[in-house]
């Protein structure tokens, strides 16, 4: 029965809210309606309709997924000083993290999926049924640790609000070692990821051993940063308080993540063209073109001069404290790491081929939609798991047997 009570007060949570909420998850919605259109030209015409090919096999789905994946790693990184090392500054912002962790996996998935070119062909990921491959191929790794990692942040976080909605303190030896697991978890699905791309000795660019050294620091800034954008905008918009103490932390973090990802990146810059070799061609395609063929370089160099003006700002405390140039650095910094650990790292791994085609790749329309439309999914799903925890957290909503005056944390 108390289970009723709680998923019924969470979805009138989530459907409650005034005018400008229903009006941004209306928008949500008709985006996701636009990019399902889009998937279904993809399911009926097939991956010919995207900008892929067989040079170019992967683009801006998988682009995507890898910044993602990141993403989810960063968020779940909040529970160990939350949970386990009981930082108080953090035990306010990390059920939010954990919803950002759920939302990104979720898109990683949906992009996982769209990618192979139609969900029918998913059976083939399950043991016994499809040719799972695993443990030998890091593909069937990268399944495990995603669909794991998503069920631990949706159990731990359900556990403590369904806890804190019937008025009751949750007991650490029933979700503690599920934390210390999730931490786990969320190192490994970023080193699957990057042990994916680094295992491929036909791509060299991508083959180097700071593939993932350079995914867990960039991670580790976009992560708190796009966090540090959304406590900030919960702040001024909700009655829940967030302490200025765990901003403070978050944009420390990112601030070291971001010099350390940024001095990986002038190790491989100078790596690759010091002294070039044939398999410098990738990186010469990306920085300044190949052969007349040049539609990656104002991207990358985009997202460099945004990730150094980034940095530069987070580096300056006078700046950092300054909520607003904290913001639009964050804002920056979030787009730079997209743009370079996005299509700034797949696409370039494909150019030139290993027989050394030249095959520009530039997403259509389709990609573009359906990339879209799974945004909106992700950021509809963030923003019913916010509504509802807050609403659990601030004592909106809660069980009619709870006792009277236990709220939240």
């Amino acid at each position: 029965m108390n289970l009723y009570f709680f998923f019924r007060s969470a979805i009138r949570a989530a459907t409650g809210g005034g005018r400008s909420y229903h009006l941004w998850m209306g928008s949500l919605t008709i985006l996701m309606l636009i990019g399902g259109y889009g998937y279904s030209v993809q399911m009926r015409e097939g991956l010919i309709v995207t900008g892929m090919s067989d040079h170019v096999s992967w683009g801006l789905y998988i682009s995507n997924f890898t910044f993602l994946v990141g993403l989810a790693a960063a968020a779940v990184m909040l529970v160990l000083p939350a949970y386990v090392l009981r930082d108080v500054d953090f035990s306010k912002a990390v059920l939010i993290g954990e919803g950002v962790a759920v939302a990104a996996l979720l898109m990683c998935l949906s992009f996982v999926v769209v990618d192979m070119g139609g969900p029918m062909r998913a059976w083939h990921l399950i043991p016994k049924l499809g040719y799972f491959n695993w443990p030998q191929s890091l593909l069937a790794w990268d399944v495990v640790v995603l669909n794991g990692s998503l069920a631990l942040n949706l159990l731990i976080p359900f556990y403590i609000l369904y806890c804190h909605y019937n008025g009751r303190h949750p007991k650490e030896r029933y979700y503690v070692p599920f934390v210390y697991l999730s931490v786990l978890w969320a190192v490994s699905i970023h080193m699957v990821t990057a042990f994916l791309l680094a295992g491929l000795p036909a791509r060299p660019f991508w083959n180097t051993s700071l593939m993932g050294p350079r995914f867990l620091a960039s991670a580790f800034a976009a992560g708190p940063a796009f966090m540090i954008l959304t406590f900030s905008y919960i702040r001024s918009h909700t009655r829940y308080e967030i302490p200025e103490h765990a901003l403070s932390k978050l944009a420390m973090i990112a601030t070291v993540a971001a010099q350390i990802n940024l001095i990986m990146l002038g190790s491989e810059i100078f790596k690759e063209f010091y002294y070039p070799t044939h398999h410098s061609r990738s990186a010469f395609y990306l920085f300044f073109g190949l052969h007349g063929h040049n539609g990656l370089v104002p991207w990358i160099w985009t997202s460099i001069s945004m990730n150094l003006v980034a940095t530069a700002i987070l580096s300056l405390h006078p700046l950092r404290r300054n909520a607003n140039y904290l913001r639009f650095s964050c804002i920056l910094l979030v787009v730079a790491i997209w743009m370079e650990k996005g299509i700034g790292l797949i696409v370039p791994g494909f150019i030139p081929s290993p027989l050394g085609e030249i095959v520009e790749y530039f997403p259509s329309w389709i990609e573009l939609v359906v990339t879209v439309g799974i945004w909106a999914m992700g950021l509809f799903v963030f923003t019913v798991l916010v509504r509802v925890a807050l609403a659990i957290e601030l004592g909106d909503e809660r069980s009619p047997t709870a006792p009277e005056g236990v709220v939240g944390h």
